[in-house]
């Protein structure tokens, strides 16, 4: 089968919680074809792990990379996903921080227009605050 994956598939699968969605969840994975896994649905992934769940940021960071190298997933960036989550772990960020930190990289943009100054600790992005 093929489908777009929804966060909670993922979020029952690596936590079992509720332990029935949990093995559905498993099981589903195991015999999926191709999911695409949007970029979105990464970060609300990482969102619930540290919210809900109160995982460690690494944990939160190894977790998200397992789910990219799944067989069944398939995502656009897998570059881009896996700097974010880099940016994420190491410089403390929340992670759709990292990922505007890393898109820019990415793109060649170079700049992030935002009021977050955390942004300027980056030397590979510089922050555009607006005036």
């Amino acid at each position: 089968m093929k489908a777009v994956l929804d966060t909670n598939v993922l979020v029952r699968h690596l936590t079992a919680d509720p332990p029935e969605q949990g093995r559905r969840a498993t099981a589903f994975l195991a015999r999926a074809e191709e999911l695409l896994l949007p970029d979105l649905v990464v970060a609300e992934l990482v969102y619930a792990l540290e919210s809900a769940y109160e995982l460690e940021r690494p944990r939160v960071a190894e977790l998200a990379r397992a789910v990219i190298a799944f067989p069944a997933i398939v995502v656009l960036d897998e570059t881009l996903l896996l700097r974010s989550l880099e940016l994420y772990e190491r410089e403390r960020l929340d992670f759709v921080t990292s990922y505007l930190a890393a898109s820019a990289e990415r793109s060649g943009v170079g700049a992030v227009a935002s009021f977050y100054r955390s942004l300027e600790s980056f030397p590979s992005v510089r922050l555009i605050e607006p005036a």
